[in-house]
Order: structure tokens, then C-alpha cells, then sequence
């Protein structure tokens, strides 16, 4: 049995300005061919668990290609048609006898609203019907209902931060091979109840959708039900399919997967109200952080998440802790001219930046800051434990740490790398345990890393890209009546 995998996944914030390019791809990780196992075997990611699937389940990997992006805005076209051609290409000449995918789900080209759609259009008209199609998909994604008439198998991530994709994906691959030894018949179905979820209810520790998350895996356990996936969707794209979803895999029978899909639908929607979570805004969280008695306290930077596309440049945090005169605060900015700067002053030397406001002054103005040069870092480091996103290998460009004073440190760093990793901290010799507070640009998704060394955890609302508030955003194209818009 050979079982052809591959992916192609990128998280696509409409309203960024930032394209994902073909140079974007290589930033983040981009394999053709047999070069896809080695960078990714050893991972917490779905691809490692489709790679472990060929010993467990018995079949011949055929690896085609793999890529993958830190959320930016839509991937430009001319990537998309690249290496949908190479995934469809590889696929067909690989002669297989089942596909495993790794899709985000929230992927958007100026062409293609539901950029996964169309990749598993275009593999599936080289692959013809007969083939088998697995697919394992973000919690974020934007499921589109024809999905389950493109692929057999639909398989999304349960946990938010994401800690479970390599558990998932041997779902998705003992499956196909199921399916295709003929022992089942998988039959997908999405259900969309029409609501969109801020990212702070969708944290799956979190009530009420960590109950949810049960009555889904309750679910599962019905005779004939192979697979349950809950999806809380990806706010900020503007396209027909955003909001929550509930996919179903049953052996055969449409219409159990149907049931049960709308069932567990409409107990999303029951608890609509208490999914969307409120939280202070900057200054108030600030003096919340200095007065904390139990340090790190962490400032969650919302509207400038990394993870959900924005720039990592934000400055609004920053300005407050400064006009407060905190003492012991670690921040992170995207800055690769103030790394320039930094480099050509030397270590110890004294320097003079300005930070912020590559995108206008959406996250804030730019500020000028004054230090001195603490260390210059290549910004490489691996990460062993099982993180959101699910990779190893990490690499945010060159790093310089600037020492502003008062125990303040500014990270200063050349790729934007959203904060899934105490790696990022920890590899340029800093004590994230000894910070005062820690300015962390996510939303959830840091939790697993940075959760069990904080102390006092402050959500706050600052304004940007990926505002946890949807009233900030124009929607023209996703479906209406859509809650909490309407």
C-alpha cells in the first residue's frame, strides 16, 4: 500500500498588508521530495504523525512536498499555482493508492477565498474519484461544506494551543488505511453554525468550549462515528467561509454524520454569548501587571498576534510599561533595521533605534529607544517539546538583545516569530522566570510554553491586525447573519 503525504498550510490574515511570497515559504519551511522527512520526522507536527502512520498502519511513504508560512497576509497567487501544481504533479506521479494532506484551512489567495478548496480541487481532478484523500486541518480553519465532497477524510486539531497534530494526523492516517484495505467506507460532513469565536473563547482549557471539546469526544464513541473534529475558525479572513465548524467522519452513512455534526453545532450556538471574552485595555492591564505579586506577570499583546498575522511590531504595550516606568520587562519586537544597527555598534556598544510602525500606526507609533547592545544572537534554536504549531527546527533571523536600563531588556529580532517557544527567549540567555513582565504577541497559542512559568496572565486589548474585538473590523464578503456581528 503506498500512501503518497505532503502539505501545504498558511494561516491568511485578509486584512494584513504582508503577502505570503515564495520568500515567505522559505522563511518558514519549504521540501520537495524525500528532502520532507528528515525536517520533519522528528517533529510534533501532523506530517510526523503521517510518517509514524507508515509503521503503524503498514504502508510505503511516498513523500511529495511541503510548505508552510508564519500567517501573513494572502499567499500571492503566482506561490499558490507553483506548488499546488507541484503537490497535484507529485501526487499523480506517485501512483498511490491513498493521499495524506496537511491543509490549514484558512488559506487565501486574491484568487481563491478557500485557497484549501482549491488545492484539493486540483488534486483530486489529477487523482481522479476512486482515490482516497485524507486531510488533517488547523483548529482555525475556515471550513468550506464542500471540503467533504473533495476529501473522505477531514481530521482537525482538539486543542488550542495546538499540542495534538501529531495525534491527529495518526487518526487521519489509520483511517486511509482503512479505507483503503476496504475495512471502512469514510463519509464526511461540515456543519457551520453561522458565529464567529474571538480567539480567547476558543482556548480549549477554557469553559465553555472545553466542554465543547467533551461533548465532541462523547460523540466519537457512537457506533458507526469515526471521527469528530469541533473547528473554531480564523476571524480575521474576510471570506464566504469563516466561523466555527463541526466535521464528522462516519463509516457509510451520510446521514449520521450529518446528525451529528448539526447536533453538536447547535450546542455551539447555545453557548454563543459566553465564547467571545472581554479583557482590559492597555493601560489599566499594565498596572495590573507592575502591581501582580506573582511574577513574570505576561501582558498578552492581542491585536499584534504574530500567530494571527500581524506585524510583531506592535509598540502600544511597550510605550505604556515605559510611560509607568516598569522596571524588569522583556519585549520582543520585529525591528531587522534596529538588528542592522545594533550589529554595526558591537557588543556593549551604545545605540539609538527607533521600533515600530512598519504598518502605520495601527499597533502603535514608532518609539525611539536608547541602550546599550546586551548580545547579538543568529537567532536559531530547537525546540524538543510539543508546542503550538508542532515544530522543532526555529529560526527568528539575527537577534540583538538591547539593555534599556532598570532591568528592561528589548528583543530585537530580523523574522517574525510568533512567541511558541521559550526557546526564542531562553537561546539569547535570558530568564523568563526572572522577568517582571513579559510582553507576549499571541493569543492563546503561546499558553503551552510560556503558561507554566507566568505568574499573572493579562489578556489586553490592544488594537492592531488581529484586535480580539471583530466590532473593529469591515467584513464585505463572509456570510451574513453572522454572530456577534449581527
Amino acid at each position: 500500500m503506498r500512501i503518497a503525504i505532503g502539505g501545504f498550510m498558511h494561516e491568511s490574515n485578509t486584512f494584513a498588508p504582508l503577502p505570503a511570497d515564495l520568500n515567505r515559504f522559505r522563511e518558514g519551511s519549504l521540501t520537495y521530495g524525500d528532502a520532507v522527512i528528515p525536517v520533519w520526522q522528528d517533529a510534533s507536527h501532523e506530517v510526523a504523525g503521517f510518517i509514524e502512520g507508515a509503521g503503524a498502519f503498514g504502508y510505503e511513504l511516498v513523500p511529495v512536498a511541503m510548505a508552510l508560512a508564519t500567517p501573513a497576509g494572502p499567499v500571492t497567487d503566482e506561490f499558490f499555482d507553483h506548488f499546488t501544481d507541484a503537490l497535484a504533479t507529485g501526487c499523480r506521479l506517485a501512483r498511490a493508492d491513498g493521499v495524506l494532506l496537511a491543509l490549514h484551512g484558512a488559506m487565501v489567495t486574491p484568487k481563491h477565498p478557500d485557497a484549501d478548496a482549491e488545492t484539493l480541487r486540483r488534486i483530486r481532478a489529477v487523482l481522479g474519484p476512486k482515490v482516497p484523500i485524507a486531510v488533517t486541518l488547523d483548529f482555525h480553519g475556515n471550513i468550506a461544506p464542500q471540503m467533504a465532497e473533495l476529501a473522505n477524510i477531514l481530521v482537525g486539531y482538539q486543542t488550542y494551543p495546538h499540542v495534538d497534530q501529531r495525534e491527529r494526523a495518526r487518526v487521519a492516517a489509520g483511517l486511509l488505511a482503512r479505507a483503503v484495505r476496504g475495512a471502512v467506507r469514510p463519509v464526511s460532513y461540515v456543519a457551520k453554525p453561522p458565529m464567529l469565536l474571538n480567539l480567547l473563547g476558543q482556548d480549549t482549557s477554557r469553559e465553555p468550549m472545553a466542554g465543547l471539546m467533551r461533548q465532541a469526544r462523547e460523540l466519537e464513541t457512537r457506533p458507526g462515528v469515526l471521527s469528530v473534529s469541533l473547528m473554531a475558525g480564523f476571524p480575521y479572513a474576510d471570506v464566504p467561509a469563516m466561523g466555527a465548524s463541526v466535521i464528522v467522519v462516519a463509516d457509510g452513512d451520510a446521514k449520521l454524520a450529518r446528525t451529528g455534526a448539526e447536533e453538536l453545532a447547535a450546542a455551539m450556538w447555545s453557548v454563543r454569548d459566553r465564547l467571545n471574552v472581554t479583557c482590559p485595555r492597555p493601560e489599566e492591564a499594565v498596572r495590573q501587571a507592575l502591581a501582580s505579586t506573582r511574577p513574570p506577570a505576561l501582558l498578552i499583546d492581542l491585536g499584534d498576534n504574530i500567530g494571527g498575522g500581524s506585524a510583531g511590531d506592535g509598540t502600544v504595550l511597550l510605550a505604556e510599561l515605559m510611560k509607568q516606568k516598569a522596571r524588569g520587562f522583556v519585549v520582543v519586537i520585529h525591528t531587522p533595521a534596529g538588528v542592522a544597527q545594533a550589529k554595526d555598534a558591537g557588543i556593549g556598544g551604545r545605540v539609538e533605534i527607533t521600533v515600530g510602525g512598519s504598518t502605520g500606526p495601527l499597533h502603535g507609533d514608532p518609539i525611539r529607544v536608547r541602550g546599550s547592545v546586551r548580545s547579538l544572537h543568529v537567532g536559531k534554536w530547537l525546540e524538543a517539546e510539543p508546542r503550538h504549531g508542532g515544530r522543532r527546527e526555529h529560526d527568528q533571523g539575527h537577534t540583538a538583545v538591547l539593555d534599556l536600563g532598570d532591568g528592561n531588556l528589548l528583543v530585537l529580532n530580523t523574522h517574525r516569530t510568533p512567541p511558541f517557544s521559550l526557546g526564542q527567549l531562553t537561546s539569547l540567555g535570558i530568564d523568563p522566570r526572572a522577568a517582571r513582565a513579559i510582553v507576549v504577541k499571541a493569543a492563546v497559542a503561546y499558553k503551552a510554553a510560556y503558561a507554566p512559568i507566568g505568574g499573572e496572565i493579562i489578556e489586553v486589548d490592544t488594537p492592531g491586525l488581529t484586535a480580539i474585538n471583530a466590532a473593529r473590523f469591515d467584513y464585505k464578503r463572509v456570510q451574513r447573519p453572522l454572530y456577534p456581528l449581527d
